[in-house]
């Protein structure tokens, strides 16, 4: 799963072409949180379009391996975009 986001070690550096498709997905949320559909929904959503994608493309075994470090990247902060500190 050479380049997939989810790999830290075989991560490649930020693209142009990776900005633009996280620019795309911002852009869609922003509207679709706009137009009332509820960011729990939107959420699940996202997350199931992604891995069904991703299964298709690399199979459920390749896709399971990757996700497995993912709750421990969650709990580092990995995904926390506005951490607060106490």
């Amino acid at each position: 799963m050479q380049g997939s986001p989810l790999f830290r070690d075989s991560e490649p550096p930020v693209t142009d072409e990776r900005q633009a498709a996280l620019r795309y997905l911002l852009d869609a949320w922003e509207e679709a949180v706009f137009d009332g559909v509820d960011p729990d929904n939107l959420a699940t959503a996202a997350i199931f379009a992604a891995l069904s994608d991703m299964v298709d493309t690399y199979g459920e075994e390749p896709v399971a391996k990757m996700t497995e470090g993912l709750s421990d990247r969650i709990r580092l902060g990995e995904f926390t975009v506005n951490r607060t500190t106490q």
